[in-house]
């Protein structure tokens, strides 16, 4: 099974000479699978053993706040916390505020075909062929750009586009590759299909990844825990993380 890796070994050094001694976690609990509630009510998720692992990497007290995802930016800039790890975009607006880690996790699309077909979904082989994609997202604006010799066939939801191929309205479906990694593996897709190709992560459309976001003057820990996301790296414990909370691959 593939694993991404976005870190650069050769820039993986020693552990910088100043560390936080404590880092105050904060992030929202209705995320699954980064950060959610089991069935006892404990808090779980990727996000929640990834901060752990952080911690145990530098050596650092950490705690977790719980609260809604639109106090979360408020709360650290009064100071009520270091750093979020909720899944917060960098935009243009938060990038002017606040300061971002690496990208822990980045969030590729992918095509999905049925299992008994053998397509290869690059523009040139997909001219005439009918694409499934869900409406006025950045998967339709992508397939009609790099895909423009295709029949795009957009639906209102998700659950509509991916049905189309199961039903053989499409040939292939085109979406978001994390979502899509859990239909794959659930009840819905009744295993009718399998991803296509590799991922896609074409900047101004799918370049976008999930980091760790931090107040605006907090240099300390951000390299301290770009720090700790390349040794997490190195050492497998990133990669044991991800089998654990996603075991269809995305990549």
């Amino acid at each position: 099974m593939r694993v991404p890796n976005f870190w650069d070994p050769r820039k993986i050094g020693d552990r910088p000479a100043n560390r936080p001694e404590t880092i105050r976690f904060l992030a929202s609990d209705d995320f699954p699978p980064f950060v959610f509630r089991d069935g006892t009510g404990r808090l779980t998720g990727f996000n929640i053993d990834l901060a752990r692992a952080i911690c145990e990497e530098l050596d650092a007290a950490c705690s977790l706040r719980v609260m809604t995802f639109e106090a979360l930016v408020p709360a650290l800039e009064n100071d009520d916390g270091d750093a979020i790890i909720a899944g917060l975009a960098r935009d243009a607006q938060t990038a002017e505020r606040l300061r971002f880690s690496e990208p822990y996790l980045r969030l590729p699309a992918r095509f999905v075909v049925l299992r008994d077909r053998e397509l290869e979904v690059i523009p040139e082989e997909m001219a005439g062929k009918r694409i499934s994609v869900t409406q006025d997202t950045v998967h339709e604006a992508f397939l009609r750009r790099y895909f423009a010799d295709a029949e795009i066939v957009t639906y209102p939801t998700a659950t509509e586009a991916r049905t189309a191929l199961g039903t053989e309205e499409a040939d292939a479906h085109f979406g978001d590759a994390l979502s899509l990694s859990f239909w794959l593996n659930g009840d819905l897709s009744a295993g009718c299909c399998a991803y296509a190709g590799g991922p896609w992560l074409e900047p101004g459309y799918f370049d976008r990844g999930l980091s760790i976001a931090f107040r605006g003057d907090d240099a300390l820990r951000q390299e301290a825990i770009n720090h700790a996301l390349s040794q997490l790296q190195a050492k497998g414990v990133y990669s044991e993380l991800y089998l654990r909370y996603f075991p269809v691959s995305f990549y």
